[in-house]
């Protein structure tokens, strides 16, 4: 990767704009610019530490001319000197242009100070600089100057290397010059400049020196002065140049008198740096003023004190003087050594106890103003002399100082202006300062001060610092320099002050006077001073003082929390001499400013116009202010009242509860208030969530075309929700109100607006619910709408309609809640689809129906939009807003939904009901919501909800699904069967599988850690590719695990080294991944890919030819080849999907939603899963809904647990932390009851495959009558048509395991709700099912509470339901139900004690535990026999007992005997029925079954005739080994056996063949066991069965010979029809006696 992939846009072009330079210069053919072969590095280095934007409209041409000119000036430069050039460069003169900038160039030897002082200079000739380019080189010239060679310095060069010279190589660019500018002054003046600094530098070293001379002369041979002051001058002096003073130049001075003149004369050769030349010796020079002569002579040390002249080095002030005097022997004064430089910046910000002499003059004052130091008047004389001007400190006495800063002192704790003159010692200049309260100062002021100053003291120019802090005072510090000669006047500084204190009273003032007189003086004087400075300028131009005492009320009744948070006021007022429609509004602002470009939109939608806008920021205050004023016209005069409903509307806006589009027309439009347009603006919200044809500013335009019609329907749904209204049938009443909107529709033109409006009058008839007319906590309205609507009462919604629906809207969020049964749950997910959010949730809801089937509710699905989100840069702002969207559509869907207290149904305050009681709304996390639970919860708690934290399963007092790898785990149990299937045990085999996701999800994460002997080869998420051709499982298992545990984590935390060769992972956003040759082979692709995309490389991830694919991901990846991927809906991944019959993985885990569409799964088990090449089995894969259901059976046993075990909490048995620990202990026990259901929903799928072809008209069957009772939509849910069907019936295929798991939760949903209707669940016998479906704690601790469980009806469906189709399959009860005409809760009855009778729940568990041990298809087979006796023991059942069935008694009756005597058939039973049960039992023992086992499976088949034998036992007296023996014996003597064979072997193509076929069978088992209770009452108990046949024959003989030789010709034939059984069967019952 190049260095400059991460390099800016403008730092990349400045490199391609000096390469094309370069470019440019080597194919010059000229020879007097720069060598050829440097000139690239020299360009570079040139422009080097140029910003790129300073090169931006610059040409190569450009770049390369500035460069070689500057070479060019640098041709030749005597050591010393300095070449500098001005030129005004341009295309047609020199081929080169500086942005039409004149440049200054120089060459000169790199010094510190020189492009300071350049542009110093240049700014003192008031030339703007535009760019400055100054690098260095490293220069060899010859002894004349002329340049040898140039080279860039070396990174960290300190020192040029050999005979080069360090050269400073300055490019400044100014303002062009105009006409007449002399060039050459320029230059003479930069080299005046340039010269100063030279010497300057040079001598630096030299006036060090001289200062160290000093101060040893000082301590070695002080002068006879003070040894006080000699100290402190020594200290001073070694002070100033321990970094403290810039030395500039140094000269030495005699003082000598002549004729009565004291002349000052400098020592000739004495001068250092800008001193150094020597000065005019003249009679007249260095005589010195009359005002100086006596401070020449005083006998004082040192001379501290400002030059009349501004440093041209450095920096452009004045020059500071440091004179230290000489004395001759005689101890007089007889000369000065002089210092001029500058303070440096370290002497004005350390602190002045550190400063020699001012520490001591410090010290002198405080002692003078008697102050205690520990005192606060002392510690405030320190502080006002710490923030003194240190200039003053040093230049005035400790005489004029102590009262100057006692009175300094004072004047920072007043309110009055005080200010303080000083005059220098040498009458040069005057040193002001001036102490004003702070918020009286300003840069208008400051400015009228410098003008007072200048007049009143003649002076020249002013200088200026200003000190403001924390204080309520400002400093302003100002020294008037006056002309050159001129004398200090006499001033009356009394006047000045009195002038300045007027220059500093200004329209606050006024306004402080104002405030004052409108608030009295005690609140006046607070917001007086608070909003004394925080008007602008421009307010006061426009509005008075008086106006704004008002205007500053109306912005402190603006109450806020905070000081971020925001607030407004409004006020709509007219001019006295307005025109119609014309007003003004003002906005009084607090928080965030608003946009002309945010105000606007919300104007107009209102219809008015802005004609002009003013707006004024307050400032300085705590709460960000501002007013607005704006100039409106409205289209014709405002409606009478208008102002109010304009006002709130607006205010709305504002507040957050409104939105701006056309809907706040209809405020002055219609005359409705805001809320009345909005609940209009929230039915055209759901109207087009509803997939309605037209847009919204159409349904806007429908609303205002026919404003009568819209107020019609804002009174219609008043009248139908307003709780204050009683309604009635006279015109305001809802019968009325809807009879006059009919008849006023007739009278609308436009069709489509005649459908708008009725569409408005079908969603307010369709809706059951609102909270428009709740108030919340603070008395007001809600700042959301929430609908409960009918949806199938409107037909415009698309199918499948739920039985209910929430609509909650606001500006912020909008949400739908989609519920298919009065108890349904389902997750609440944060849908990114603003404009078809709805259809995202209803396709998710179908598939939370099926998923459902497992838990007691039916499905529920919710979705809500973020409408106002932050940018998702800020994460924390992000989502909070998001939170508190998901609250606010919690809070909408409770307003609306019934409560129960004590069992009894409380309904929401304020709420009209149209509908029943409705009090279970249950809510779960989803995408995007997943650590939300515990925020629904508290919403939930806030509203007093009866559930508690049951509201929303998952919360931190709650089943962690991540923690418990709960979903992960259910979808493991499929994989487990697809692999079993295949002969796999994958727990203990390895096997190779790609994924969808990273460690860090939880079903992705916890999925791959279901297996140590997975061999993750490949995978991706939206992040990131993982490629691991040969991974060692072991080590990648731990790796995986490693990165779960994190606290978050991605591939790219993954161990590279324990990444096999070929191997590495990748981000998506390369540009191409490299594919080695071991990533071509485990991924199957085309040997002579060495490179692909992301996208390419992640569709091969999907087509890899392994064992498993798991998709822990979001995101659809596998559809259907006939699909497209606009159909799919999920754009971002179409680049990577692939269709079914590409997917070649042998099995597919579905740990994640919507992995693959319906139509892809079935595509995939058709023509998919062909991993090795030669398979004809196709793909193996149920649905999302079967593979991840055990993630809403978990959160439904914790809803249920929770709202049990609240009961005992409310009744005192258990403590809130009690039933928390509670929860936790038996989170094993609950995973184990969920993944049962996992494990049992798969062997029904296994089962109903093993039948699929031969059950498909069954199937079929089944479905037309779904859809001929309105419930289920073939298309919708993926099934085949009936052409499809007759098809596969054509090719002896039947459905898909897909398509059995969607046909089987159809089955479930369709038993329960029939179930539930009837009375089955009360049947005390399912208490049991009750009790299993709870922990075992539970119920050995809770048996009662369980019994009274609020859902104890539904959760006892939902168990048998679930026990019935798993264990029954899915055709059970529609095929029985039709053949005996049975009802559904009587042939579940049945069933169950069917199951008891036989023991078939131990012997499922058992089969079970012989996983990965049995073939899985022996295991489904076994399951089958089972299946099928209990089915024919149902039949049995519903035919021989009168409904409803005692099912106790039932099971009392037959249980044990039939138990009993099925253990002993096979020393019981005889000839042919004995035969073929060896034959089983060896079949199954050949297959690897234990003895034992393949026994009790050989005996289920004749196992059925046990029903009638024990009954026959009973009611004769006798035992039911004896009445076997008999059966089994007259069966032989009649060759009933066979008959039976025969019969079961009869076709069973459609319904009808197989009603006939069943009939038959159940006939000849009805006779036979008729027949032996007639051979048993017509012989003696004595005789072995054979011989009592053989009596009961003699008693007939002929009639028995012929009736078994009829028999025998008939079932002689192998092929049997219908027409000879049922002859066969009516010889048979030819025998029963009369």
């Amino acid at each position: 990767m190049s260095t400059t992939t991460h390099q800016s846009t403008s730092e990349q072009s400045k490199i391609e704009l000096i390469d094309k330079a370069i470019a440019l210069a080597q194919a010059g053919k000229g020879t007097g610019g720069p060598p050829h072969d440097q000139v690239g590095e020299l360009l570079r280095a040139y422009y080097r530490h140029v910003a790129p934007e300073d090169l931006a409209d610059r040409s190569e041409m450009d770049v390369y001319g500035a460069f070689a000119a500057h070479y060019k000036l640098a041709a030749e430069r005597p050591q010393g000197t300095a070449n500098v050039l001005v030129t005004a460069p341009s295309l047609a003169d020199q081929g080169w242009s500086a942005a039409g900038h004149s440049v200054v160039e120089v060459v000169v030897d790199d010094m510190p100070f020189l492009v300071d002082s350049l542009t110093m200079e240049l700014s003192r000739q008031l030339r703007d600089v535009h760019v400055v380019i100054h690098p260095n080189f490293d220069v060899v010239r010859d002894i004349t100057g002329v340049l040898q060679s140039v080279t860039p310095v070396p990174d960290g060069s300190l020192q040029p290397e050999g005979e080069a010279v360090r050269e400073s190589w300055m490019h400044v660019e100014i303002d062009r010059l105009p006409e007449g500018d002399d060039p050459d002054a320029i230059v003479e003046q930069i080299q005046r400049v340039l010269r100063d600094v030279r010497e300057a530098v040079e001598d630096w070293q030299k006036m060090h020196s001289q200062i160290d001379e000093i101060v040893a002369g000082l301590r070695g041979d002080p002068p006879a002065l003070d040894p006080e002051e000699v100290r402190q001058a020594a200290e001073l002096l070694e002070w100033l140049g321990g970094e403290h003073f810039t030395f500039l130049g140094y000269k030495e001075y005699k003082l000598e008198s002549h004729d009565g003149d004291d002349y000052l004369r400098a020592v000739p050769g004495t001068g250092l740096g800008i001193l150094r030349a020597d000065q005019d010796l003249s009679e007249s020079f260095g005589r010195l003023p009359d005002a100086v002569k006596a401070k020449a002579r005083e006998k004082t040390l040192l001379v501290l004190a400002k030059a009349n002249s501004r440093a041209t080095v450095h920096r452009p002030a004045y020059l500071d003087y440091v004179g230290v005097k000489t004395f001759d022997e005689n101890g007089e004064v007889d000369g000065e050594r002089r210092f001029l430089g500058l303070f440096s910046s370290a002497a004005y910000t350390e602190s002045l106890m550190r400063i020699p002499l001012i520490r001591e003059k410090a010290a002198a004052v405080l002692k003078r103003s008697g102050f205690d130091p520990r005192s606060h008047a002392g510690k405030a004389l320190m502080d006002t002399l710490e923030t003194y001007p240190r200039d003053e400190l040093l230049h005035t006495p400790v005489d004029e100082l102590a009262p100057m800063a006692e009175a300094a002192m004072s004047a920072r704790e007043r309110r009055a202006l005080r200010m303080f003159i000083r005059r220098d010692t040498y009458g040069r200049y005057v040193s002001v300062l001036v102490y004003l309260p702070r918020d009286r100062y300003n840069t208008g002021v400051r400015e009228r001060f410098e003008r007072i100053l200048q007049e009143q003291l003649n002076g020249e120019s002013v200088e200026f610092t200003v000190r403001i802090n924390e204080s309520t005072t400002a400093r302003v510090h100002f020294v008037v320099h006056l002309p050159k000669g001129d004398t200090i006047p006499d001033v009356d500084t009394a006047e000045i002050e009195r002038r300045l204190t007027d220059a500093s009273r200004s329209w606050r003032d006024d306004f402080t006077q104002a405030v004052i007189a409108e608030y009295g003086e005690e609140v006046g004087t607070t917001l007086g001073r608070r909003y004394a400075e925080s008007f602008p300028e421009a307010y006061k131009e426009d509005f008075s003082p008086r106006t704004a005492a008002v205007d500053l009320g109306r912005l402190e009744a603006i109450r806020t929390e905070s000081a971020q948070d925001s607030g407004l006021d409004l006020s709509l007022y007219e001019h006295l001499d307005a025109g119609p429609g014309e007003a003004r509004l003002k906005v009084y602002r607090i928080g965030a400013q608003l946009s002309l470009s945010e105000v606007l939109p919300m104007l107009s939608s209102m219809g008015i116009e802005v004609v002009d806008e003013r707006p004024y920021e307050l400032e300085g205050l705590e709460r960000s202010s501002m007013i607005y004023e704006f100039g409106l016209r409205y289209g014709r005069s405002l409606p009478k009242g208008s102002r109010e409903l304009f006002q709130d509307a607006l205010r709305a806006v504002w507040d957050g509860f409104n939105e701006i589009d056309g809907f706040n027309g209809l405020v002055l439009g219609a005359g409705l208030t805001w809320r009345q347009a909005t609940v209009l603006r929230a039915y055209a919200k759901y109207m087009r969530q509803g997939n309605s044809p037209f847009a919204q500013d159409y349904i806007e335009d429908a609303l205002r075309g026919n404003v009568d019609i819209t107020k019609l329907l804002v009174a219609l749904f008043e009248a139908r929700f307003d709780p204050s209204r009683s309604g009635g049938a006279d015109e305001s009443g809802e019968e009325g109100l809807e009879t006059r909107i009919m008849s006023a529709l007739d009278d609308v033109a436009s069709l489509d607006h005649d459908r708008i409006l009725r569409s408005y009058l079908t969603h307010i008839r369709a809706t059951l619910r609102t909270n428009y007319f709740q108030r919340g906590e603070s008395g007001g309205p809600h700042p959301y709408m929430s609908f409960k609507l009918e949806p199938s009462a409107i037909p415009d919604l698309p199918q499948p309609r739920p039985k209910f629906e929430i609509f909650v809207y606001s500006p912020r969020v909008e949400g739908v809640h989609l519920r298919f049964g009065s108890v349904a749950r389902g997750g609440l997910r944060w849908s990114d689809r603003r404009d078809d959010f709805r259809t995202e949730v209803l396709g998710l809801v179908k598939a939370q129906m099926v998923k459902n089937t497992v838990i007691v509710p039916v499905g529920a699905k919710g979705g809500f939009f973020c409408k106002q989100l932050p940018d998702p840069g800020e994460r924390d702002a992000w989502l909070a807003e998001g939170v508190a969207c998901y609250k606010t559509f919690i809070s909408g869907l409770l307003d609306i939904t019934d409560n129960l207290v004590d069992g009894v149904t409380v309904p929401p305050p304020d709420v009209v009901r149209h509908d029943g009681d409705d009090s279970y709304l249950v809510v779960a996390a989803d995408k995007g919501t997943a650590t939300f639970s515990d925020i629904a919860n508290g919403v939930a708690l806030d509203y007093g909800f009866w559930l508690g934290d049951a509201f929303a399963s998952g919360g931190s007092v709650g089943y962690d699904h991540k923690a418990m790898g709960i979903t992960a785990r259910g979808a493991w149990v499929s994989v487990q069967r697809h692999f079993r299937e295949r002969g796999i045990d994958c727990q203990t085999e390895e096997f190779t599988a790609v994924g969808i996701g990273d460690m860090s999800g939880d079903v992705f994460g916890n999925g791959l850690l279901c297996s140590e002997t997975t061999r993750l080869v490949a995978a991706f998420d939206h992040r990131d590719i993982f490629l691991d051709p040969a991974p060692d499982p072991a080590a990648s298992y731990a790796e995986r695990r490693r990165l779960f545990d994190l606290p978050r984590s991605s591939w790219q935390d993954y161990d590279k080294s324990l990444v096999s060769e070929g191997g590495g992972i990748y981000s998506r956003a390369l540009k191409s991944v490299p594919i080695s040759e071991a990533v071509r082979e485990v991924l199957g692709i085309d040997a002579s890919i060495d490179k692909m995309t992301p996208a390419e490389l992640m569709k091969a991830i999907l087509q890899a030819p392994v064992d498993l694919l798991w998709n822990g991901g979001i995101g659809t990846y596998v559809k259907g080849e006939s699909e497209t991927h606009a159909e799919v809906g999920d754009k971002a991944n179409d680049a990577i999907r692939i269709d079914g019959s590409q997917l070649r993985a042998r099995c597919v885990g579905e740990g994640g939603n919507l992995g693959l569409t319906q139509a892809g799964r079935i595509e995939y088990v058709l023509y998919g899963g062909d991993a090795g090449g030669s398979s004809e089995d196709g793909g193996r894969i149920n649905t999302d809904f079967i593979d991840n259901s055990a993630g809403v059976d978990t959160s439904d046993h914790e809803v249920n647990i929770k709202i049990l075990l609240d009961r005992v909490v409310k009744d005192g048995d258990l403590t809130e932390k009690q039933r928390n620990a509670l929860l936790a202990e038996m989170t094993d026990e609950v995973a184990a009851l969920v993944l049962r259901d996992n494990y049992e929903q798969n062997l029904a799928l296994a089962n109903a495959v093993a039948h699929a072809p031969s059950l498909l008209h069954v199937h079929e069957d089944f479905m037309r009558r779904l859809e001929q009772a309105g419930t289920l939509d073939r298309e919708i849910e993926g099934l085949p048509s009936r052409r499809t069907v007759r098809r596969r019936l054509d090719r002896g295929r039947g459905l898909t395991p897909p398509e059995l798991a969607v046909l089987m939760a159809w089955t479930k949903i369709v038993l329960a709700d029939e179930l539930l209707a009837g009375d089955l669940p009360d049947d005390p016998y399912l208490g049991q099912d009750l009790t299993a479906y709870f922990p075992t704690p539970m119920r050995a601790s809770f048996q009662q509470q369980i019994g009274a469980h609020p859902l104890r009806r539904e959760i006892i469906v939902t168990q048998v339901v679930n026990d019935l189709v798993n264990g029954a399959g899915m055709t059970y009860w529609p095929r029985l139900a039709e053949e005996t005409g049975a009802s559904v809760a009587d042939l579940t009855r049945a069933n169950f004690v069917a199951r008891e009778i036989y023991g078939s729940l131990p012997y499922r568990t058992e089969l079970k535990g012989w996983d990965n041990r049995l073939d899985a298809a022996l295991q489904t087979r076994m399951r089958i026999q089972m299946r099928t006796l209990v089915e024919r023991a149902s039949r049995w059942l519903v035919t021989h007992r009168r409904p409803p069935l005692d099912s106790q008694a039932t099971v009392d009756q037959f249980a044990a005997p039939v138990q009993a005597t099925m253990a002993q058939l096979p020393e019981l039973m005889s000839g042919r029925e004995l035969e073929t049960y060896h034959e089983r039992l060896a079949a199954y023992e050949a297959r690897g079954v234990p003895e034992e086992l393949a026994r009790r499976v050989a005996v289920l088949e004749p196992a059925y005739m046990l029903l009638g034998i024990v009954e026959v036992a009973q009611r004769e007296g006798l035992a039911p080994e004896e009445v076997a023996r008999v059966h089994f014996a007259l069966g032989e003597r009649l060759g009933l056996p066979v008959l039976l064979q025969r019969i079961v072997a009869l076709p069973r193509e459609d319904k009808w063949q197989t009603m006939a076929r069943a009939a038959l069978r159940d006939d000849l088992h009805g006779v036979h066991t008729e027949l032996t209770a007639q051979v048993l009452r017509g012989t003696s108990s004595d005789d072995t069965a054979p011989a009592r046949i053989g009596a009961w024959e003699d008693g007939d003989a002929a009639q028995v010979a012929k009736a078994a030789k009829t028999l025998n010709q008939i079932c002689a034939e192998d092929e049997a029809d219908l027409a000879r059984m049922s002859v066969g069967l009516r010889v048979v019952r030819g025998l029963l006696s009369g």
